[in-house]
């Protein structure tokens, strides 16, 4: 496997892992579709420094889109990629996880609602930056923020309200429906791409909003657009905008990464896949899934022991199926647990990808659980409560060992961009949508032949021999597992609604889409409940 040897530790914000420990944040905040007080006429006050106001939503935007739970909840705990088990009384939390995991929420789901209300918000702030009257780049940004956040309301709502800037509290939002809605975000995107940047692999640039994000998150509308439009057919005409919306990235210089090991894509370095990403602390993809007692130089205090994924989405890749230690058979992509000969040979510990059996200290000693015994995940999880600390799969894509380039300046501000980094556009998705249009259209071949050029680039991933619906979904979950995509997916091959283990309801269509909190509905008489609600 293409696994460095020479590893670096990267300074954890403690005050992520502190607010983000198997907690749920109860504050409400006040949004643009929650009206809690009458202020009387409203004139719109052009914001005083829109770049510095873009500056704050791209932060924003970052810190929304780091965390554990609300939208990156709804998008992975949902799906048959995470569950978060209970652990004697850990991560109980009143049953919001096991209520995602299971499709037993209801409207009053603390996640589902501050999802909307972080989103929409998002989508205010950027309407506020355009009419500002800015810069075109600013405008075009802008632009590209609250197609971002809109994109997101429409994929787990269905509708989406849109306030006016102009527009006081006295009058109720504007309802966009789904097809509106998906025309609306088109829009902003289309608007945009004449004065956005283009640029390749550049992390100085792919932080912002580019002509290829633009581009990316075009085909996912294309791609899509058969869920946003409910006529449950791809049409060609979609498929083909799909195929030239990812050509145009390629065409930029993005590439499947062929020099670099497919977890080093994931480290703050230069790579050719990454299109996008967020300032975002990783913290929460490190230290979520981890035990206790694993650690790292920079964060003694160990995991906290929660997010797990099913036997059955491990068993979609090559390898042994009990366990993922170094000659095991398994493909690059499901990862490797040290064992303790490699550990005292590199200094590494805690593994990458699905960590399965007995897990070893950067030390080479084999670790222990809080009662003494072996640090061993279990490959099945018998139910979503009454568990022991050591039953799941973990799986881990950013690493608490990855490195920080080498300026000569830790304290810079290049430096610190660099420990906020969660690749979110990434080549090799848009890669896979455009073999997926193909595939669509009926050139079947031509599909199988771009997912095989794929899996030859991940070391010890043999080629397919033939490719339908079923092992194109599964390529997509084993190149994009936790990159936040795996509902979107469901949903878009009717399998969202499907059993897997620990999953009882199946078959209500009413779940691809989330209900419209409580909240919303009632500050909002223009909103209607989603059906099944």
């Amino acid at each position: 496997m293409k696994i460095r040897t020479i590893i670096k530790p990267f300074a954890l914000s403690a005050l992520i892992i502190s607010a983000l420990i198997s907690c749920t944040d109860l504050e409400i905040e006040e949004t643009d579709s929650i009206i809690s007080k009458d202020t009387g006429d409203f004139t719109f006050s052009p914001l005083a420094d829109p770049a510095s106001s873009l500056s704050d939503l791209y932060n924003k935007i970052g810190g929304d889109f780091q965390g554990q739970d609300n939208i990156y909840a709804l998008n992975e705990v949902t799906t048959d990629e995470l569950l978060v088990p209970t652990r004697g009384t850990d991560w109980g939390d009143n049953g919001v996880w096991r209520q995602l995991h299971t499709h037993t929420w209801n409207s009053a789901h603390l996640f589902i609602k501050n999802a909307w209300n972080t989103l929409n918000q998002n989508i205010f702030r950027a309407s506020e930056i355009i009419e500002s009257n800015p810069s075109p780049a600013i405008i075009a940004e802008a632009k590209f923020l609250r197609a971002y956040n809109m994109f997101f309301v429409m994929d787990f709502y269905g509708s989406v309200p849109f306030r006016e800037v102009d527009e006081g509290p006295k009058v109720n939002p504007r309802v966009l429906t789904r097809p509106e809605a998906y025309a609306f975000v088109l829009q902003d995107l289309t608007e945009a791409l004449p004065d956005l940047p283009s640029t390749g692999p550049d992390l100085t640039k792919t932080v912002k909003a580019t002509k290829e994000a633009a581009q990316f998150l075009m085909a996912k509308l294309y791609l899509n657009a058969s869920v946003y439009s409910s006529s449950g057919e791809f049409d060609s005409a979609d498929m083909d905008k799909v195929i030239a919306a990812v050509d145009a990235i390629t065409a930029s210089g993005f590439a499947i990464e062929s020099e670099k090991s497919y977890f080093e894509i994931f480290e703050p370095t230069e790579d050719t896949e990454t299109i996008f990403f967020l300032r975002s602390e990783v913290a929460p993809r490190i230290w979520n899934t981890l035990h206790y007692n694993q650690n790292a130089p920079d964060n003694t205090g160990g995991g906290w022991n929660g997010f797990s994924t099913l036997a059955e989405f491990y068993d979609k890749f090559e390898g042994d199926p009990n366990t993922n230690y170094e000659g095991d058979g398994q493909e690059e992509r499901r990862g490797i647990v040290w064992d303790n000969t490699n550990a005292n040979d590199l200094n590494l510990g805690i593994g990458y990808g699905f960590l399965i059996g007995q897990q070893y200290d950067s030390d080479g000693s084999m670790l222990k659980n809080r009662q003494g015994g072996p640090l061993s995940f279990t490959k099945e999880i018998p139910s979503l409560v009454g568990n022991t600390e050591v039953q799941g799969i973990r799986l881990i894509k950013y690493h608490p060992y990855d490195p920080i380039p080498d300026t000569g300046d830790d304290t810079s501000p290049f430096i610190e961009s660099f420990r906020r980094h969660q690749v979110f556009f990434r080549y090799a998705d848009a890669y896979l949508m455009k073999a997926e249009a193909m595939f669509r259209k009926g050139q079947t071949a031509e599909a199988l032949t771009m997912v095989n050029t794929l899996r030859s680039s991940r070391d010890n991933t043999p080629a397919l021999t033939s490719l339908d619906e079923s092992s194109l979904l599964d390529e997509r979950a084993r190149e994009l597992f936790i990159e936040t995509w795996r509902r979107n997916d469901l949903v878009r091959f009717n399998q969202f609604t499907s059993p897997w283990a620990l999953k009882e309801v199946s078959g209500d269509p009413n779940v691809n889409l989330f209900p419209i909190p409580e909240t919303a509905l009632l500050s909002n008489p223009n909103l209607v409940q989603n059906p099944g609600y």
